[in-house]
């Protein structure tokens, strides 16, 4: 066993949910050695703070690993491994361990009972602490000095410098890390948004913000992309589930379309045009007396159905005995098949990320340690790894921080 002063050091570079899970996995396998912990602003794990409203969305309630890299549009292959060491059973039973219990609700997605992020902040903090990891607040990154093979100098931007032999890069998405990552050797495949709701300044819909529909298909008529969920009407367009999956899938050929493109809606999913037409004719016959406009069909929201039902050329004081054979053709069309031009996007913030990072290819997912630099690792976003809302790029996190902490130290067998 050597003395404590000879033993090594890993500086941890951003404190956010793969940082601080890296730094206590670190920690808690190998405790001889020093683990640093450096944050460039004041507070740490902010996404986690945000996140689902506030109540931080930890994990998704799907324990196969071969269906859990479904939900990775970049990146799922690579994660096929690690989510058989550490998947989210693993990530629910660590907390558990810790005190923390969580829920699953009905989308799957889950919560901390308490319903507050700050349950998973005091969690991780505590545990840093009590694990011995040194939290280093305002200590941003200049720029990174390979010295030799598994030693590097850290040129702080307060103008400190710190000296580490294992370093983890988990920052996140940060612009600034890449940069000093290709001076180390590694590619950056470009990022682009990958979360983000549809600007659609001229839908018929505007006037409908704040209503859902439980569930539609929507899909890109250039790319031919489908995704389906709830949808969310915005003032400004479309948002929900289904509009973000859609737009994690298709984020780059979105952002290679300057965000214009044409989006397509099925508002009634899981029927046929023939069950639609069939639906639409029995409700002639049975409400042959109401009105198109006040009697929606196929559980539509009242202010949408009325909305369709004008799209398709049709009065709402229109009476379904009324209902031409054309009539009838028209709003079976309006229903499954409703056009709208896409101008632009808004990113969803609660739930920013980006494609893009460091190329998977450099990296062994083994440990999560560069192929091309000796004692660099990496977790979480920083990776071009990006997975869809509901708790799947938090999972990322802890499981390839995971993986890091339990590889880093594991050739000093003599420390």
């Amino acid at each position: 066993m050597k003395e404590k002063e000879d033993c090594l050091t890993l500086a941890v570079i951003g404190g956010g949910a793969a940082g601080f899970f890296g730094a206590i996995a670190s920690a808690r396998h190998s405790p001889g050695h020093r683990v640093l912990l450096l944050e460039k602003t004041r507070q740490v794990l902010s996404k986690v703070r945000i996140s689902g409203g506030g109540r931080c969305n930890v994990t998704h309630a799907c324990f196969d690993p071969a269906l859990l890299i479904k939900y990775y549009p970049r990146g799922g292959k690579e994660l096929r491994g690690p989510f058989s060491r550490f998947q989210p059973r693993d990530t629910i039973q660590w907390f558990e361990n810790r005190g923390v219990i969580l829920k699953t609700e009905e989308d799957g997605r889950m919560f901390p009972v308490t319903d507050r992020s700050e349950t998973i902040i005091n969690c991780l903090s505590n545990e840093a602490q009590t694990s011995g990891v040194e939290l280093l607040l305002e200590h941003g990154i200049e720029s990174i000095r390979q010295i030799r093979p598994q030693r590097f100098i850290l040129d702080l931007t307060n103008g400190q410098t710190v000296e580490c032999d294992r370093l983890l890069i988990a920052t996140g998405s940060t612009p600034k890390i890449y940069p000093i990552l290709e001076k180390l050797g590694h590619a950056i495949v470009p990022l682009v948004p990958s979360l983000f709701t549809f600007n659609i300044p001229d839908s018929p819909f505007l006037d409908l913000s704040g209503v859902t529909v439980s569930s539609v298909l929507v899909h890109l008529s250039q790319s031919g992309l489908k995704q389906k969920g709830p949808l969310l009407f915005t003032h400004w367009g479309l948002s929900g589930p289904a509009i973000l999956k859609l737009s994690a899938w298709g984020a780059r050929e979105m952002h290679a379309a300057d965000y214009r493109t044409e989006v397509v809606i099925n508002w009634v999913p899981d029927h046929s045009k023939e069950e639609i037409q069939q639906l639409l004719l029995e409700n002639k016959r049975t409400s042959a007396g109401k009105l198109i406009g006040g009697d929606p069909s196929f559980g539509l929201p009242k202010q949408l159905w009325k909305k369709l039902v004008h799209l398709a050329g049709l009065s709402e004081n229109l009476r379904w005995s009324a209902l031409s054979n054309k009539n009838l053709q028209d709003l079976v069309r309006q229903l499954y098949f409703t056009s709208l031009n896409v101008k632009g996007k808004t990113t969803y913030k609660q739930e920013f990320v980006t494609c893009g990072g460091v190329a998977l290819e450099e990296v062994n997912f083994k440990t999560m340690e560069s192929r091309l630099c000796p004692g660099l690792y990496f977790a979480g976003e920083v990776l071009n790894i990006d997975g869809v809302t509901g708790g799947f790029n938090f999972q990322n996190a802890w499981t390839t921080a995971w993986i890091a902490g339990q590889s880093i130290f594991e050739i000093c067998d003599t420390c």
